[in-house]
């Protein structure tokens, strides 16, 4: 796992007080304690070894100073921060300037996904943003649409670089993922993407031919050659450069006739051909490997790159065409999900409805067809491994059950909802409910359960999207919009406990943050909005004192790949790889979360 520094943040609160929290790291000692100094004064009585965020009822605008006790004795290590002045963490945004299709329409440009890594390896995140233009399309869409760009941020503001992927990758929420990681395990993160010719890296450098254009006059891109770029995080700059797999045709390579293209993707104006979604995976639980897939609806197909010593590799590629692997097609998701679904140690590839072992072989395939949200996490202590909560969109394909649980291992339903022979866009499981033990999980169709499968209510949430751990206790809150509710479990409603005025939700009705993740402080998390006139980005923490020790999330390898993920396709919220709800065993380390054999 990433070395991290402790993600001190210093939030006024009021006139009278600030919260201030910090990380407790999956390596620290059991018994490590903690001491919070006003500057030279410490404003603890006793070292704080319960929690790890501190209320100061005395502030004096003075920077705070967090010290570390190792069997008692106070350490040299040190970490200062001052306190926000409002509530939030504000990056100012350079907006790219807007411009002009070639069928004459204006476009301009808005904030989207973003994701977070750490680029210069001094044990702070860094941000990098997606810029999408206003023209942006689905897929199932014709039209121009303006070229998409990627920025990186310190935290603390700084504009580090930008990126443009040029005018021969399309815009839309299916084309471009961005995947940020340490993948060469040098302590600093680079960026993966798709890139085609005439993108831009960082400075300045232009990949392939710039005079390239090859939209067609219904903007989609269905000839052409395609990259994968790795891109070095601090400076953007373009480190290597290969053959995109899978290409478009598996004979014809990048530029098929449009009857090949039909025959290999099921039509021909690129409405499946382009559907990409893209991951992070520990395949020999050692060392992370980039996972790049194309197609769900028909033909899937997923290939695995190694960055290692300066050189971008193959491992492996997986085909639903190739001999063997036929009922793995039409069996993908609108988002993908990684996690060590067999205990081994080693990380499966969770398209959906079907699964890729470590090693790039099918491990299952349900045949329930593909769904636009899963969840996966032990999301019932009660029963072993990891389970998945997924909807479907084809009532030919799923039969009865809309709603699925399943195990994540072997496939096996354990239990589902009636989905009425429609097409169940959403679902949603998290602890909300201290009274059942396990998550609770609802959907488009049918009411509230429980890990039983039984229905605890007929009313449900209000919102079926994020979920975000904000106040005091183990139980989690909801995220949708710019707003974060509780769910009250004894009325069966919905109560909000914080707007974001002034800032907004991305993705049209998927209404989705740029990011929700355990950036800062402690263990629960935050998120981040854009503003409505997209000249910032503003980070939200939570300000709410809580007993609950734990080490960041981000020292959960499960929990740590989602973040990476998030953005890819319609986003989805990041679960650890453990059960983390009420009665939860107490967590000794992050670091011992992935099981053995």
């Amino acid at each position: 796992m990433e070395k991290l520094n402790r993600g001190l943040v210093a939030v006024k609160t009021d006139s009278n007080s600030v919260y201030i929290g910090w990380r407790l790291f999956g390596t620290d000692r059991a018994d490590i304690a903690f001491n919070l100094y006003r500057g030279n004064k410490k404003v603890n009585q006793s070292p704080i070894i319960h929690t790890t965020n501190f209320v100061d009822h005395n502030p004096s605008g003075e920077p705070y100073i967090l010290k570390t006790l190792t069997h008692g004795k106070e350490q040299k290590e040190s970490e200062m921060v001052s306190t926000t002045s409002q509530s939030y963490l504000k990056i100012a945004l350079n907006i790219p300037q807007g411009g002009k299709t070639p069928d004459g329409k204006d476009y301009t440009y808005n904030a989207n996904d973003a994701s977070a890594g750490d680029l210069d390896g001094d044990g702070e995140y860094e941000i990098i943003l997606k810029w999408d233009p206003s023209n942006a399309k689905d897929n199932s869409q014709r039209g121009y649409t303006g070229n998409v760009f990627l920025d990186a941020y310190k935290i603390s503001g700084k504009h580090l670089w930008r990126i443009d992927l040029g005018k021969n990758i399309r815009a839309g929420a299916h084309y471009t993922q961005f995947m940020v990681y340490d993948f060469d395990g040098d302590g600093r993160a680079e960026i993966a993407c798709k890139t085609a010719d005439g993108t831009k890296d960082g400075t300045g450098k232009i990949i392939g031919n710039v005079d390239s254009d090859y939209r067609n006059r219904e903007g989609y891109i269905l000839s052409s050659s395609e990259y994968l770029t790795i891109f070095e995080g601090i400076s953007g700059k373009a480190l290597a450069t290969e053959a995109f797999y899978p290409q478009r045709h598996p004979a014809k390579g990048d530029n098929p006739t449009l009857d090949e293209m039909k025959e290999a993707w099921g039509d021909n104006y690129g409405n499946r051909i382009d559907r990409y979604v893209s991951a992070v995976a520990y395949l020999d639980g050692k060392r992370p490997s980039l996972i790049m897939g194309r197609g769900y609806y028909t033909r899937l197909v997923r290939v695995a790159w190694d960055w290692r010593d300066g050189k971008l590799t193959h491992r492996w590629s997986f085909d639903s065409n190739e001999a063997g692997n036929n009922t793995y097609a039409g069996q993908g998701n609108h988002n993908m999900s990684i996690g060590d679904v067999d205990g081994d140690g080693k990380d499966e590839v969770i398209n959906g409805a079907s699964v890729i072992d470590d090693d790039g072989k099918g491990l299952y395939a349900s045949g329930l067809g593909h769904g636009d949200a899963q969840h996966m996490s032990d999301t019932d202590p009660d029963h072993p491994g990891l389970e998945i909560w997924q909807s479907y969109e084809e009532p030919k394909k799923y039969g009865k059950y809309g709603l699925e649980l399943r195990d994540a291992r072997t496939g096996k339903t354990l239990w589902g909802v009636d989905g009425q022979n429609k097409d169940v866009g959403r679902c949603m499981a998290s602890d909300i409910d201290p009274r059942h033990k396990g998550y609770e999980y609802w959907g488009a169709v049918g009411g509230l359960y429980n890990s039983k499968g039984e229905e605890i209510a007929a009313a449900k949430p209000s919102s079926t999207n994020f979920a975000i751990w904000w106040d005091a206790d183990l139980t989690r809150e909801l995220l949708d919009g710019n707003h974060i509710d509780k769910w009250d479990y004894t009325t069966n409603t919905t109560k909000n406990l914080f707007t974001a005025t002034g800032c907004m939700s991305n993705n049209g009705t998927k209404s989705t943050p740029a990011l929700s993740a355990d950036i800062l402080g402690d263990w629960r998390e935050e998120v981040i909005w854009r503003t409505t006139d997209n000249t910032e980005l503003r980070i939200f923490t939570t300000t709410i004192p809580s007993k609950n020790r734990m080490p960041t999330l981000m020292h959960d390898p499960q929990y740590r790949l989602a973040i990476a993920w998030q953005n890819s396709a319609y986003n989805q919220p990041p679960h650890p790889g453990f059960y983390l709800g009420e009665g939860m065993k107490k967590p000794d380390s992050a670091k011992t979360n992935r099981t053995k054999k």
